[in-house]
């Protein structure tokens, strides 16, 4: 007999900053997947996404204890099922948290990239589990980046609807940015959202739906409504931003995908200005043998806002790690 196991919340110190972590645990794990959000780098977000792909990997949690994350997979020259145990993360960003554990302080691109391998080289050091990351928007670029870092211990890489560099034909980046570069503006806005706590509940839930559509699934709007009316989440959000248009204004490290084609695969969104089509042809281009796919199911850039989003994608990510499984165990 065996029961699902639910996503845990805790708070953990990662060189001395409080970071938020949604975790799934194994006790003997032989694969570690690390989720890295995009901005807002708030976990609870993905939360729907988390759960589903524990669902798709085959995930019990075991009354005897023995197993609490397994992926079941067909080896290809075998004709028996094995399960690997498997533990999964998602880490939050610097001060992207309910509260503000770093009273005000502001985080930049390079700061959160830091934050990340700081968390594989302390939090993870004992495990020797390999570690898989999933990236998400500038999370992929940050997955891409703590590759370069922990290449050792990281085996796989997948980059899901990524920023990774600027698109000169979005209407929205140029004005993001204005505003982002802006102390005043920023200031403003981050204001402006913070006293929407004042709200009743029903009426910052409305403009949450209003904001993200009808489809906004129950556990993204609460965790949009606890988190996101906060002035030091606003404030870091932007920072983070600006710091991302700076560093993303150059081009992508192509020689660096090319050495590392097997250990990175990219998912790009339909229509998508933070990763738009153009940057996927780029990609093809300049390194032709990585593995590229594109999502042509109608779910959006914040595909874990709603649960069809979060099921689909879910289901391919879990695809991915299952064909990794064979050369991970080798």
């Amino acid at each position: 007999m065996t029961i699902m196991k639910p996503v845990s919340f805790r708070l953990c110190n990662v060189s001395s900053y409080t970071t938020e972590l949604l975790e799934i645990e194994a006790d003997f794990p032989k694969l570690h997947v690390l989720f890295i959000p995009g901005n807002p780098g708030l976990v609870a977000l993905y939360k729907d996404f988390l759960e589903s792909l524990y669902e798709r990997l085959g995930g019990v949690a075991s009354i005897t204890g023995n197993l609490s994350l397994s992926l079941v997979n067909h080896f290809s020259n075998l004709t028996k099922l094995f399960y690997i145990l498997c533990s999964s993360t998602a880490i939050g960003h610097i001060s992207h948290t309910k509260k503000d554990w770093e009273h005000g302080r502001l985080f930049s691109l390079q700061e959160q990239i830091d934050h990340k391998v700081d968390f594989i080289t302390h939090e993870l050091q004992n495990v020797e589990a390999p570690i898989i990351l999933v990236g998400h928007s500038i999370g992929s670029y940050i997955s891409i980046e703590t590759l370069r870092r922990c290449g050792e211990k990281v085996i796989y890489c997948i980059a899901l609807y990524p920023f990774l560099t600027l698109n000169p034909k979005s209407i929205w980046q140029p004005i993001i940015r204005t505003i982002s570069e802006s102390s005043v503006l920023s200031a403003a806005v981050s204001f402006s959202v913070a006293l929407s706590r004042m709200l009743p509940k029903w009426a910052l839930r409305l403009i949450v739906f209003k904001f993200i559509g009808k489809s906004c699934s129950a556990t993204a709007a609460e965790a949009a409504c606890s988190h996101l009316p906060q002035y030091h989440m606003i404030r870091n959000i932007l920072y983070l931003t600006m710091t991302e248009f700076r560093e993303l204004s150059k081009p992508p490290d192509w020689t660096f995908m090319m050495e590392n084609k097997d250990k990175i695969t990219f998912l790009f969104g339909d229509d998508d200005h933070w990763g738009p089509l153009q940057l996927f042809e780029e990609i093809s281009k300049q390194v032709p043998e990585i593995a590229l796919s594109i999502e042509r199911e109608g779910h959006t850039h914040c595909f874990s806002c709603t649960e069809a989003g979060s099921e689909w994608v879910a289901g391919h990510v879990a695809c991915l790690i299952k064909n990794q499984i064979p050369s991970s165990q080798q």
